[in-house]
């Protein structure tokens, strides 16, 4: 079983929340970040008030999880899923329909805190590991 991590879980987690590094610890060789959590951390990271420290601590974290890289299987669906949300009046952001397309094309489980912008994804698999 792979577990993709959104973005609110990963920052949660460097944050030293005990539930979250928890539940982590269970999963210790079966979770992986999309590409677009990458590039979400770095941002944080960038904007932060300690730039240096918070991208040497997000390439630490970095080190201990799979990075799924984008390929065309993933674009593919990202491209379904945006045009499917929008027909139904119900889009997503660009960060967060990655994130989905990763889960769908490559893992079993998203754990996420944004149940409810996720669930609009039918055939997505979803925790929360914040409740």
């Amino acid at each position: 079983m792979t577990i993709l991590l959104d973005t609110d879980i990963c920052v949660s987690l460097l944050r030293g929340n005990q539930a979250i590094i928890k539940h982590r610890k269970k999963y210790a060789d079966q979770v992986a970040v999309s590409f677009m959590t990458v590039a979400e951390l770095y941002y944080g990271a960038e904007k932060s008030a300690n730039p240096t420290k918070n991208k040497m601590v997000v390439e630490q974290f970095l080190l201990t999880v799979h990075v799924i890289n984008s390929n065309q299987a993933i674009m593919k669906r990202f491209g379904y899923l945006k045009s499917s949300l929008e027909n139904y009046g119900t889009p997503l952001n660009d960060a967060d329909l990655f994130i989905a397309a990763t889960a769908l094309e490559t893992c079993d489980l998203l754990v996420t805190g944004n149940t409810k912008h996720f669930n609009r994804i039918g055939e997505l698999k979803l925790d929360n590991w914040i409740q």
